[in-house]
C-alpha cells in the first residue's frame, strides 16, 4: 500500500488591492513622546525642605554656648580577629574630649582588652561594682533596667561605636545601674579603672585635663548642656535679681554651598536640523537638570560634610529594639523632639513598616501632602526617599525631622538669581562652539542643608527590612 507524501498545494497569493500599512507609514506624521528618564523620582526631600536664600555662599548657624562633652562614635582598626581602638578616637569620650597628647592616648589604647561576646550573654549586671568602660566595636547590646512597677524594661540599645561605663574610670564606688545583655554576637574592648589610673599617675598633662573635666559640672547648664540664663521666679518684695546674658558659641558652624555641575554638549547640526516638533536643546537641558536634582537630593542625604545621615547628633541616633521598624521605634523617634514634620525612609523600609503595622493589627493614618495621600504615624507623614542607603545586610535608616528656620529645624540652603539662571537655583551658561561645531553649556546648581539645633533631626539606625522567614 503506497502513501502519498507529496506536499499539499499552497493557496495562490492574492494580488494586493490597497496600500499596505507599512508603506503608508512613510507618509504619515508620527506622534512622539518627550524623552523619558527612569532615574526621575518623586524627590520628596527637595519638595518638603524649606529653602533659605544664602546670598553670600555661606550660612552660619549661631547657637547658644554649649558645653560639649564628646558624644561621638569611636572607630576601631580590625586586623583579622584582632580589634584595636584608634588612640585619637578616645578623644570622643567626654572624659578625654580635647586631650591631644598622642603618647598618652596610645598608652590608654594599648591597655584596652578585647572581649568577644555571644547573643544572650550578660556583660554587666545591675548592682555589681562598675570598674571598667566598655567600647563596642561591633554588635548590639540592650541596656535593661527595672521599671517603676518592678518589671524589666529595655531603656537603651548600644551598637557599633557606642560605649558605656565611663563613670567607672574615676569613681571607685560606682556600681552598675542597669544590666547589659548582648542582643547579637560581637566584640568590645574594655579599659579598667586600674589601667586608667596607672596611665594617669604617669602623665601630669592627663592629670590636669581630668581636673578640668571634674570642674565642668560646676558650670551652670540647662538640660541640653547650654550655658544657663540666670533667672529668678516666685520671689516677693525687693529681692535682688540675678544678672543674666545669653552666651553664644565662639566658633559657630558655617555651611558653604556645595555644587553640582556638568557640561552639556549639543552638535550644531542637531540643534539646526532636528528641532521639530521638539527643541533638542531644551529636551537635553530638561533631562540634565533632572539628573542634577537627583544628585542634589542624594548629596543632601549622604554627603559626609552636610548630609543629614552624617550630621545627625549622636544623641539623636537610636537603634531599633528588635530589628524591624516597629511602631514603638517610631514613637521613640517622635518623643525625642517637638514638632516633627516628616519621616523619610527608603520605599523598602516603608514596606517593612507596613508589615510591622499589619502584624500588630494596626492601620496607619493617611494625610494629604501636596495633594497626595501618604501614610502617616501619629499624624506625621512617612515619605519615600530612595537615596537613603540599604546595606548588604538589608538594613537601612529612618529619618525624622522638624523643618523651618522659625522652628529651629532642618533647612535647605541655596542661592537664586544666578547669572544666566534657567530655573530657580540652576544656571545654564553658554560656553561657546568648538572647532567640531559642538555647542557647550555649563549647567550648575548650588545647595546644602543645615540642622539648626541638634534635636531637629533624628535617625533610627540599623533597621532590618528583610522579610522574616517565619
Amino acid at each position: 500500500m503506497s502513501v502519498d507524501t507529496s506536499p499539499e498545494p499552497r493557496p495562490e497569493a492574492r494580488p494586493q488591492s490597497s496600500l499596505s500599512t507599512a508603506a503608508a507609514r512613510n507618509l504619515a506624521t508620527t506622534t512622539k513622546s518627550a524623552p523619558q528618564m527612569q532615574e526621575i523620582t518623586s524627590r520628596w526631600l527637595l519638595r518638603m525642605l524649606p529653602w533659605v536664600e544664602v546670598a553670600g555662599g555661606t550660612y552660619r548657624v549661631n547657637r547658644r554656648l554649649t558645653y560639649t562633652v564628646g558624644d561621638g562614635r569611636i572607630d576601631f582598626v580590625q586586623d583579622g580577629a584582632q580589634v584595636r581602638v584608634i588612640p585619637r578616637e578616645l578623644g570622643e569620650l567626654s572624659l578625654l574630649r580635647g586631650f591631644d597628647d598622642e603618647e598618652v592616648l596610645t598608652a590608654l589604647a594599648e591597655r584596652c582588652v578585647q572581649r568577644d561576646f555571644q547573643a544572650g550573654e550578660v556583660l554587666v549586671e545591675r548592682g555589681t561594682p562598675a570598674d571598667r568602660i566598655h567600647l563596642i566595636a561591633h554588635g548590639r547590646i540592650d541596656q535593661i533596667s527595672v521599671g517603676a512597677y518592678g518589671d524589666e524594661t529595655v531603656t537603651a540599645v548600644f551598637a557599633d561605636g557606642a560605649r558605656f561605663g565611663q563613670e567607672a574610670l574615676l569613681d571607685s564606688h560606682a556600681t552598675w545601674e542597669y544590666t547589659a545583655v548582648a542582643r547579637s554576637s560581637g566584640t568590645l574592648l574594655t579599659l579598667s579603672r586600674e589601667e586608667f589610673a596607672a596611665v594617669l599617675a604617669g602623665s601630669s598633662a592627663l592629670q590636669s585635663h581630668v581636673q578640668e573635666f571634674r570642674a565642668l559640672p560646676e558650670q551652670r547648664q540647662n538640660r541640653q548642656g547650654e550655658a544657663e540664663i540666670a533667672l529668678s521666679a516666685g520671689h516677693e518684695g525687693e529681692a535682688e535679681l540675678p544678672g543674666a546674658f545669653v552666651d553664644y558659641e565662639l566658633k559657630p558652624r558655617e555651611y558653604e554651598l556645595s555644587i553640582a555641575q556638568t557640561v552639556l554638549k549639543v552638535h550644531t547640526r542637531v540643534a539646526d536640523l532636528y528641532n521639530q516638533p521638539m527643541n533638542q536643546t531644551e529636551q537635553q537641558l530638561r533631562l540634565t537638570i533632572e539628573a542634577l536634582r537627583e544628585r542634589q537630593e542624594f548629596e543632601l542625604i549622604n554627603n559626609r560634610e552636610f548630609g543629614l545621615l552624617h550630621n545627625a547628633a549622636f544623641n539623636q541616633r537610636i537603634q531599633s529594639h528588635s530589628g524591624p521598624p516597629t511602631p514603638d521605634d517610631l514613637d521613640e523617634l517622635l518623643c525625642r523632639r517637638r514638632g516633627s514634620k516628616f519621616f523619610f525612609a527608603h520605599p523598602r523600609t516603608i514596606a517593612a513598616i507596613g508589615r510591622e503595622f499589619n502584624a500588630r493589627g494596626l492601620y496607619p493614618d493617611h494625610v494629604d501632602v501636596g495633594g497626595q495621600q501618604v501614610p502617616a504615624w501619629r499624624g506625621v507623614p512617612i515619605l519615600p526617599c530612595n537615596k537613603i542607603p540599604i546595606t548588604k545586610e538589608n538594613t537601612s535608616s529612618i529619618l525624622v525631622m522638624r523643618t523651618g528656620a522659625d522652628n529651629q529645624g532642618v533647612v535647605g540652603l541655596n542661592q537664586t538669581g544666578l547669572p544666566d539662571e534657567y530655573e530657580p537655583g540652576v544656571s545654564v551658561r553658554f560656553m561657546g562652539i568648538d572647532e567640531k561645531a559642538i555647542i557647550s553649556y555649563l549647567v550648575t546648581t548650588y545647595y546644602s542643608a543645615a540642622v539648626l539645633v541638634p534635636d531637629a533631626l533624628g535617625v533610627l539606625e540599623n533597621v532590618q527590612i528583610a522579610r522574616s522567614s517565619a
